[in-house]
């Protein structure tokens, strides 16, 4: 049945349906035998629809969280300094809060079967290296040497992929990104080595 015709289903953006279209496709083709070209028709799009919202066919899957870490990352750059990390913390706990069940949880429960093991590492990757780029920057204006500013912002910015990555493979509709995200903190301090001193 079409993506537009289920009966009792509210009409979904053009974003979502795009998504939709994606997520059933890397499904049923596996990730890198689905073009563009799929997506749009499967979704009943045009090409230039599906670039207005996505620059490339693994955006589809991040776009949610993209737009999370863009406003995390517009936050952290206006702040002066944050001495004892509140203001991280605040920034990172709204980051976290309130997901929903979306392309990219379904993505990551799935990925062996869409094809898309590489393709996930390498976008997370990319993603948490622009949250610890500007977490790295606000820890060296509040003073933080650079050494342990990238290595503080590093692990900060892991947590939160790691938090998402984790609610999602539990079933993303049972607890939520930022019970993951408390637990990620918590392994934080947790760590060998985190009493020691130099």
């Amino acid at each position: 049945m079409s993506i537009h015709g289920r009966a009792g289903r509210p009409r979904a953006s053009s974003r979502e349906t795009l998504a939709e279209a994606a997520c059933e496709l890397f499904l049923e083709r596996g990730y890198d035998a689905t073009s563009v070209a799929d997506i749009t028709q499967r979704a009943g799009v045009s090409r230039s629809s599906f670039f207005n919202y996505f620059a490339s066919k693994s955006d589809v899957l991040w776009s949610g969280l993209d737009e999370r870490i863009d406003r995390a990352v517009s936050d952290l750059v206006t702040i002066r300094e944050d001495r004892d990390g509140a203001e991280v913390r605040r920034i990172l706990g709204h980051l976290v809060a309130d997901f929903a069940p979306d392309s990219l949880a379904l993505a990551m429960t799935n990925s062996s079967a869409m094809g898309l093991d590489d393709e996930l590492e390498q976008d997370a990757a990319r993603r948490q290296a622009r949250l610890a780029a500007a977490l790295a920057d606000l820890a060296r204006r509040s003073g933080v040497t650079s050494l342990v500013a990238d290595i503080v912002a590093a692990t900060w910015a892991a947590a939160v992929l790691a938090a998402v990555r984790a609610w999602a493979e539990s079933g993303a509709g049972r607890g939520s990104v930022g019970d993951r995200f408390v637990d990620a903190v918590e392994a934080i301090h947790r760590l060998p080595w985190a009493a020691a001193r130099e």
